[in-house]
C-alpha cells in the first residue's frame, strides 16, 4: 500500500505540469474548441440547421447568403446552411470510422511483428514496400471503384490501404521499446509474449501513434470529401461537404457559396484535428 502511495504521489506533479502546459497552448485550446463544436454540430445537427437539409423550394433557387438563409440556397432552392450543418454528421463519422480500424489492425500487426521479427518481419516489409510504392489517394480510388460507391466501400478502402502506415510506425516503437530494461526484464521474469506485447510495449509505444492517428483524422476528412467530389464516397442528395462543393461546381461564378462554404468547413475541422495533433505532440514528448 505505501508504495502505490508514494507511485501516485511522484506522478500528480508530472500530471500538473501537463495540464499546466495544455492550457498553456493557445493553438491546442483552439483544435479543442474547432473539434468540440465540430463534435456537436455533427451529433445534433437538427438543433442548429433550420431547415430540412433536404427540402426542395422552387421560388428560393440559387439565393444569396441571407438572414433568412445564411449560407443561400442552392439550384434546387434547398437551405445550403442547413446541408453544411448536417454534412457535419458524414464528415465526422468519416474522421472516425475510415481511421479507427486501420488504427487497430495497425497497432496489432505492428506489435507482433516488431515483437518477433523474422520471417513476419520480412513479409511485413515487401506489404509496406508494395504499398508505398503507389501515391495513397490511387490505391484507395482503384479499390472504391473496384468495390463501387458509398461510404461503407469508401472506409474498407482506406482500412485496406492505411493499417500499413500505422503498423509501420507501431513496429519501429516497439523495436525501440524492446531495449529498455523492462522489457527485459519481462523476459527474464517468465511473463508471456502476450503480456509483455499488450500489457508493457503497448502502452509506452502508442504514444506516436495515437499523435499520427490525430492527423490521419484530417487528412481523412479531406480524403473523404475528395472521393464525394469525385462521385466515389457519399452520394447525393446526401449532404456531405464534397459531394455539395460537386453540387456547385457548375454555378462558381454565379453561386460562388454552394462551393466555398463546405470548403471553409473542411478547412476548419482538419485545421481542428491538427492543431490536437501538433498539442499532444509537444505534451508527450518526453522531458529530462
Amino acid at each position: 500500500m505505501s508504495e502505490v502511495t508514494v507511485n501516485t504521489t511522484s506522478n500528480a506533479p508530472k500530471r500538473m505540469t501537463r495540464a499546466r502546459l495544455a492550457l498553456a497552448k493557445p493553438g491546442f485550446l483552439l483544435g479543442c474548441a474547432i473539434i468540440g463544436i465540430s463534435t456537436l454540430l455533427a451529433l445534433f445537427p437538427q438543433v442548429f440547421a433550420p431547415y430540412d437539409p433536404n427540402f426542395i423550394d422552387y421560388l428560393a433557387v440559387r439565393q444569396p447568403p441571407s438572414w433568412a438563409h445564411p449560407f443561400g440556397t442552392d439550384s434546387l432552392g434547398r437551405d445550403a446552411f442547413s446541408r453544411v450543418i448536417h454534412a457535419y454528421s458524414v464528415n465526422m463519422q468519416m474522421a472516425v470510422l475510415a481511421t479507427v480500424f486501420a488504427l487497430v489492425i495497425g497497432v496489432v500487426v505492428g506489435a507482433l511483428v516488431g515483437y518477433y521479427r523474422g520471417i513476419a518481419d520480412m513479409i511485413f516489409g515487401r506489404v509496406v514496400d508494395a504499398v508505398i510504392t503507389f501515391p495513397f489517394l490511387v490505391l484507395v480510388i482503384a479499390v472504391v471503384a473496384v468495390l463501387g460507391p458509398g461510404l461503407i466501400n469508401m472506409y474498407i478502402a482506406i482500412t485496406m490501404v492505411g493499417w500499413v502506415y500505422y503498423a509501420r510506425l507501431m513496429r519501429a516503437e516497439v523495436i525501440a521499446q524492446m531495449g529498455n530494461d523492462y522489457a527485459a526484464a519481462g523476459l527474464v521474469m517468465g511473463y508471456s509474449d502476450r503480456r509483455i506485447i499488450f500489457r508493457h510495449l503497448l502502452p509506452n509505444a502508442i504514444t506516436p501513434v495515437v499523435i499520427y492517428w490525430m492527423t490521419d483524422m484530417a487528412l481523412a476528412i479531406l480524403l473523404g470529401s475528395s472521393l464525394g467530389y469525385l462521385g466515389l464516397g457519399a452520394q447525393p442528395p446526401q449532404a456531405e461537404w464534397g459531394v455539395l462543393i460537386a453540387e456547385g461546381r457548375n454555378f462558381i461564378t454565379t453561386a460562388w457559396w454552394l462551393s466555398l462554404m463546405p470548403g471553409i468547413a473542411i478547412v476548419l475541422t482538419g485545421l481542428g484535428f491538427s492543431l490536437i495533433g501538433d498539442g499532444l505532440a509537444d505534451l508527450l514528448r518526453p522531458r529530462g
